[in-house]
């Protein structure tokens, strides 16, 4: 009777029996479907249920105005799904006992320093991977810098915290890189070597590469697109990671993403049946670390979403009665989203190539009302409604500030009187030149030509930070001051 009863249990915390999968032509029409409707050029597409792939396939094409299609084989960046692999690893130290998840990060990288002295001294490893150590984003201490990693965690210290010590959550790439620094001294190894030798190669995952540099020349590699100004498909350059960077530098196919994903199906066997990790330490990546408020755009892009938590390189979300967990990657020209239905031993992976798309969330949403028999609803025009009124609300605040402008209020100083160089304690310094009668910002890799708005504030016509103020700062008939990009730098 007891075995019965055991047996009917189990029947039941798996649900129903599915009688079969749904058919690959319904797939294939719901990925046409939602590449129309966020005007995607390509896509990949893997899904999969326990040891089974149950699709492994590309769509559309690898760059437009090109006849080179998607496959499945077709390399994609990975960008911040990378933290995944990052935590799966450390989850292997913490089996090896070369690491402890709670072990102060100064144990192992004394060098890692944050701004605030008790906050300092608490952190652990913990905290680098939940996103709550008090950092903000400050992304553009690494984003497309001439600098290094190295140089990028020694200027942490001189970053003030963007809320209180675990009182909050803000998501910042810094963490995953000092935690691969942890990695790599508990490791004895480069981080790129260990995920490779520990990750990469027993899961057969051949595509994967963790620099740009790294993707040979001849490879069926997908071009990054964006919406042009007039509102159609063009090419976007290239973001060359040069470095490997555990928070963000890996690139894969969909052929390999299905490895993964059977990889955290099984809770840590390779689909060859050898075990890489515990599961009790693979599980406590998923486990949710760090509250995450749905409030502004996080509730519309969890609208079905009761509570939703970061875990370690993961989002943990309730979604229609389900536990969801999956992770987005988003990098120039391109992006991307991964997801787990444990009580459903299914995954799924979409890789687009299309920036800031929010196509990968719509197919997967539908993939999982699909594969999980829940009610149909139509994603593509939720996230499309989504993406409009995202870009009406900026259309509509710059329309604002430009009818408040005053443009007759004439600069304080002539033009020459603003160029200098102006520094910031962690980001270093800001150049504005003066030539030809215009001025030109320069910072890190980033160019800012500027033109007058209104008084000492100036308008960037061109490049990534198109239509943003530069603001002057004037004291006592000098340039003392230049907020740029959101960061304050004072003259020198």
């Amino acid at each position: 009777m007891r075995f019965v009863t055991a047996m009917l249990a189990a029947l039941l915390a798996f649900g129903p029996a599915r009688a079969e999968e749904p058919k690959p032509e319904a797939i294939d029409a719901l990925v046409s479907d939602a590449l129309k409707a966020f005007h995607v050029p390509g896509a990949a597409v893997a899904i999969v249920r326990g040891d089974q792939v149950l699709v492994l396939k590309g769509y559309g094409r690898r760059g437009v105005g090109a006849d080179e299609p998607v496959t499945a084989d077709t390399v994609f960046p990975l960008a911040s799904c990378t933290k995944q692999f990052t935590t799966a690893l450390l989850a292997m130290l913490v089996d090896d006992g070369a690491l402890g998840w709670d072990d102060p990060v100064k144990k192992h990288v004394p060098a890692f320093t944050l701004s605030e002295p008790n906050a300092d001294a608490l952190l652990t490893v913990r905290d680098l991977l939940a996103h709550r150590t008090g950092l903000g984003a400050n992304d553009l201490l690494w984003y497309r810098a001439p600098w290094s990693i190295d140089h990028t965690l020694k200027q942490v210290p001189l970053l003030p915290l963007d809320y209180p010590f675990r009182g909050g959550y803000r998501y910042s790439s810094i963490p995953y890189m000092a935690a691969g620094r942890v990695a790599e001294v508990c490791g004895k190894e480069k981080w790129e070597k260990l995920v490779r030798e520990r990750i990469v190669e027993p899961l057969d995952m051949k595509g994967v590469t963790f620099t740009t540099t790294d993707i040979p020349k001849d490879a069926d590699r997908a071009a990054g697109h964006r919406l042009g100004k007039a509102g159609k498909v063009e090419r976007m350059a290239v973001y060359e990671m040069k470095e490997p960077n555990p928070s963000g530098s890996m690139n894969a196919t969909a052929r390999d993403l299905a490895a993964w994903l059977q990889f955290h199906v099984s809770d840590g066997i390779s689909p060859g049946g050898r075990r890489l990790v515990s599961a009790k330490q693979l599980l406590e990546t998923r486990t949710a670390q760090n509250l995450m408020r749905l409030e502004g755009a996080a509730k519309l892009l969890f609208p079905e979403t009761v509570q939703a938590s970061y875990a370690m390189g993961w989002v943990v979300n309730d979604y229609r009665g389900l536990k969801v967990v999956g992770h987005g990657g988003l990098i120039d020209g391109f992006r991307m989203q991964i997801t787990l239905v444990p009580d459903r031993d299914l995954g799924f992976a979409v890789l687009t190539n299309l920036h800031d798309t929010r196509m990968p969330m719509a197919l997967t949403n539908t993939l999982v009302d699909l594969y999980c028999d829940l009610k149909p609803k139509d994603w593509n025009a939720y996230f499309a409604k989504v993406e409009a009124d995202v870009a009406a609300a900026k259309a509509a605040a710059l329309a604002e500030r430009d009818k408040a402008r005053d443009a007759s209020a004439k600069p304080t100083l002539g033009l020459a009187g603003y160029a200098g160089e102006y520094t910031h304690p962690a980001y270093g310094t800001a150049t504005v030149t003066h030539s030809d009668g215009k001025l030109a910002a320069k910072f890190s890799t980033f160019e800012y030509p500027l033109e007058h708005y209104e008084r000492d504030t100036f308008r960037v016509t061109g490049g990534f930070f198109e239509n943003e103020l530069a603001v002057f700062t004037v004291k006592d008939g000098r340039a003392s001051g230049l907020k740029l990009s959101g960061i304050e730098f004072a003259r020198k």
